[in-house]
């Protein structure tokens, strides 16, 4: 397969530094000041939006070498063990994150959410405004996910 590369658009500022730390994101306020390269009109329209999604990349977490064997979701033995493409962890091909934030504010090139699950200083790659045409309905996942997730986004 060919690679390619990608240059951040942006980077992440928030009070949230410890990557281990991986709960209560919900209350998280950040701030995500876009490159100058794209102009200060660059997030024109953006406040129309009720709710963003943000791409990023979990720099701070080295790719792993083998990704064939199944884990146990969050390292927990506990939970049974799912495929790397059942899982959001950062531990993940090219380690790309992605979380649909609310929209709090939009001045310039800076644009302000709440319930972004990613340190200062994270690299963001993309952000596109969150479409209700884009969402799924009638989500299905197995209900231990529900009872793993009940304090991730929780303030």
């Amino acid at each position: 397969m060919s690679s390619f590369e990608i240059t951040p658009i942006g980077t992440v500022r928030n009070d949230r530094t410890d990557v281990q730390h991986t709960d209560n994101w919900g209350a998280v306020r950040s701030t995500i000041t876009v490159d100058e390269r794209f102009g200060e009109a660059c997030l024109q329209g953006l406040e129309g939006f009720s709710h963003v999604e943000v791409l990023f990349v979990f720099d701070r977490f080295p790719e792993q070498d083998d990704y064939r064997e199944p884990r146990p979701y969050r390292g927990r033995s506990d939970l049974p063990p799912v495929g790397i493409f059942a899982g959001r962890g950062p531990r993940r091909p090219n380690r790309i994150g992605v979380t649909r934030c609310t929209v709090e504010s939009v001045d310039g090139r800076e644009l302000t959410v709440v319930g972004l699950d990613a340190v200062s200083g994270t690299p963001v790659i993309d952000l596109k405004p969150a479409m209700a045409e884009f969402s799924p309905v009638g989500i299905k996942q197995p209900d231990w996910v529900s009872d793993v997730m009940s304090e991730y986004f929780r303030p």
